[in-house]
């Protein structure tokens, strides 16, 4: 073989990976939420899914992952899945916050970054409006006299260890604690609970009896503007429940670039704002590296809650 054709045969071997190689996406994308179907983070995702399938024009699905073990092993499932953004997980801040620490070698590395955060699920410290207590302050007045009983969805759940948390910033223990599947408008009327640590859109259908006492949320939240947020009250606790987007770290970045995007413009649209409305959850678009940022305050937050946890 001569010289020239050595050289031409090596071109056109040289070029047939990028020849062969499609451009994303060529066929259907999953977007795997490690919960059962139904919530907010479920809901708006779907919207994600659809709004990408119809940019597209390949299919696009919301897989529910729900487990025992919480999300950490759908998680881990996604961990496990090629770098090359046919699969996107959906994921709650315990993830990357809490993920590396609970033993799943999968997650162990944190092996995902963030595209972006679009959801803070609309928790809040309530009582009866006929309470003896009308504020967190005068909540721990009360409360170290008098023994306080608080409802959670669980111990593990960030916003009920910021409550715990809060309790002792604010000086006073909580009389009894129990979780519960069911916080809403009976919780508190039947009496089982004097605080419930719920979203507000469980206890919306008596909002006119009920007093909010904080919300954990970045900020106040659409039914409820006058509550204080937890950080207005106790300033080291500035941390609350979110959802976003994520991927492999090896995650090409054109890849990426066109599933922010579409999530952006999902999150920013008016059905996805009118259900913002409608339930008091914070839905918007923070990019990767304010992501990030928040993602490395809330591990140091988290840390802080643990120790006073601890005391």
């Amino acid at each position: 073989m001569n010289t020239f054709l050595k050289t031409s045969v090596a071109i056109a071997l040289t070029a047939l990976p990028l020849a062969a190689q499609a451009e994303y996406p060529e066929k259907p994308v999953n977007f795997v939420v490690p919960f059962p179907p139904g919530d907010l983070e479920d809901v708006l995702t779907r919207m994600i899914a659809e709004d990408f399938q119809t940019k597209y024009g390949v299919a696009a699905a919301v897989i529910n992952r729900p487990s025992d073990g919480g999300p950490f092993p759908g998680a881990a499932q996604v961990a496990g899945a090629p770098a090359d953004g046919y699969t996107v997980g959906s994921f709650v801040v315990d993830i990357p916050v809490v993920g590396p620490q609970v033993g799943i070698p999968a997650l162990a590395d944190n092996p995902f970054e963030p595209l972006g955060i679009f959801l803070t699920y609309p928790f809040v410290i309530a009582t009866s409006s006929s309470a003896p207590f009308q504020s967190l302050d005068e909540l721990a007045a009360y409360a170290k006299d008098n023994s306080v009983v608080l409802g959670h969805f669980g111990s593990f759940l960030l916003p009920t260890q910021a409550t715990f948390a809060a309790a002792k910033e604010l000086g006073f223990e909580w009389g009894a604690e129990a979780s519960s599947d069911a916080l809403d408008c009976n919780s508190l009327a039947s009496g089982d609970f004097d605080v419930v640590n719920t979203t507000i859109q469980l206890i919306q259908p008596c909002l006119d009896q009920i007093t909010i006492l904080a919300s954990i949320t970045e900020s106040p939240i659409s039914l409820a503007p006058d509550a204080p947020t937890l950080a207005a009250v106790t300033p080291d606790l500035g941390i609350s429940l979110w959802n976003g987007l994520f991927v492999h770290k090896d995650t090409p970045d054109d890849v990426r670039e066109k599933i922010i995007e579409v999530a952006r413009e999902t999150v920013t649209s008016e059905r996805a704002q009118k259900l913002s409305a409608e339930t008091g959850a914070l839905v918007y678009w923070m990019d990767a590296e304010a992501a990030a940022a928040r993602i490395a305050s809330d591990i140091e937050i988290t840390g802080h809650i643990n120790q006073l946890i601890a005391e």
